[in-house]
């Protein structure tokens, strides 16, 4: 019997915070004006079909995460390394960074990693 969740409670803490942070995230780009434009479209798109995999415990789902939460780290690495590191100490792009940085920390965390090595299809 297949079945399809939205959440998975019996993985690890760590995946189970990354995939409601992705669902959220996926809301807040919505409501953000991300299905305007085609890369807003495709970051929301593979958030919410991350956390849609990674519930489901497939593999695909996974490595859409860790690119998405990737991509997502992008915009400030290239704004710290253009503008210094000293530029981080803005409050509101140090707000920005909590979701970006907690997903590819949650996703890369060698808890995560061994879990979806031994039990994702």
């Amino acid at each position: 019997m297949q079945t399809r969740r939205w959440t998975n409670p019996t993985q690890p803490q760590t995946l189970q915070i990354a995939v409601m942070l992705f669902y959220i995230s996926a809301v807040f780009g919505v409501l953000g004006g991300g299905l305007f434009n085609l890369l807003g479209l495709a970051i929301v798109a593979g958030q919410a079909a991350a956390g849609f995999g990674i519930a489901n415990e497939k593999r695909w789902g996974y490595w859409i995460g860790v690119l998405v939460a990737g991509v997502g780290l992008l915009p400030f690495i290239i704004y710290i390394g253009a503008n210094g590191v000293g530029s981080i100490l803005s409050i509101t792009l140090l707000i920005s960074l909590i979701f970006p940085v907690a997903l590819f920390a949650l996703l890369v965390h060698p808890q995560s990693r061994e879990y979806q090595r031994i039990w994702f299809r």
